[in-house]
């Protein structure tokens, strides 16, 4: 092969690759004598990207046309499932995947990301319950694409049944701000001081090991039926050992009760009553009315 560059930059890539298609049945044979799987997979940067000039099933140039799992890794699962297998699927990708029958093949699910040259580390040491986890999901992952069925180029938030924690009105197979981790967290009531505005509520870690939770804060304006369900405007990342017990204070200063006013066409804060959500995610919460 003969190559000339004679001015400017110029990057030259290729691979050389054997193709073998490998069925499920394969893959079972392959994990015969394993009694679990780490099974590493969901969607790479190169389909998931802008312009990218990809025309793979599921999607058109970069723009995702499903929001399922690929199939040749969902029938993989199933097979390995039905082989008796426990599996911890670990999903990699820069956007909610639907992950519903994973839930019914798989005994555990980790949302990666995509982690760069440690994450694998980062991975065996959650794994292994050498770190517990406590991340929390900034997307909403919807069960299936009839979920989200109508196109993204109509930009409405409303558009089929809502999208977004703030407006979709389904079920979701795993909501914005929900994250789990090896042990279990109880929150109290919260509560409301007008004078200092702040807002308190007390946290428990009702678990036998150390850990984090992210306690989250979300309004709503009851009168304006045509808002969004919720919003969120606070959050407090608490760690706490084995069966302790905090009060946590987060501080609602009035520009976090800003909202949108169609009258005046503004951001503003509005005179009335208000309702505050405070839970582990956007689908958990204990709620309570405040007067502005």
């Amino acid at each position: 092969m003969n190559y000339l560059q004679k001015e400017g930059s110029a990057t030259l890539a290729f691979d050389i690759i054997k193709v073998k298609d490998i069925t499920t049945a394969d893959i079972v044979k392959m994990a015969s004598d394993a009694e679990t799987i780490i099974f590493v997979g969901g969607i790479s940067p190169n389909l998931e990207r802008e312009e990218a000039k990809v025309n793979a099933p599921g999607f058109d140039n970069g723009d995702r046309t499903s929001i399922e799992l690929p199939k040749a890794q969902r029938d993989a699962l199933k097979a390995l499932h039905n082989a008796g297998k426990k599996i911890v699927f670990v999903n990699c990708s820069g956007s909610a995947v639907a992950l519903e029958q994973e839930t019914r093949t798989c005994d555990a699910i980790i949302q990666a990301w995509y982690p760069g040259e440690q994450g694998g580390t980062a991975l065996a040491d959650v794994i292994f319950g050498d770190y517990n986890p406590g991340g929390k999901l900034p997307v909403t992952f919807y069960a299936s694409d009839a979920d989200i069925a109508s196109d993204f180029e109509d930009y409405s938030m409303k558009a089929g049944k809502g999208r977004t924690y703030r407006y979709f009105t389904g079920q979701p197979l795993f909501p914005f701000g929900f994250g789990l981790s090896y042990t279990s967290f109880n929150l109290g009531s919260p509560k409301w001081d007008a004078k200092t505005q702040n807002l308190t509520v007390s946290i428990t870690n009702t678990g036998d090991r150390d850990g984090a939770d992210v306690i989250q804060v979300y309004i709503k304006d009851p009168n304006d039926t045509d808002g969004p369900s919720k919003t969120l405007r606070g959050f407090a990342r608490v760690e706490l050992k084995a069966g302790e017990s905090k009060e946590v204070s987060i501080p609602m200063p009035a520009d976090r009760f800003k909202l949108w006013d169609e009258a005046s066409q503004s951001m503003k804060v509005k005179k009335g009553s208000l309702q505050i959500f405070v839970g582990d995610s956007s689908d958990n919460c204990k709620s309570l009315s405040i007067e502005l």
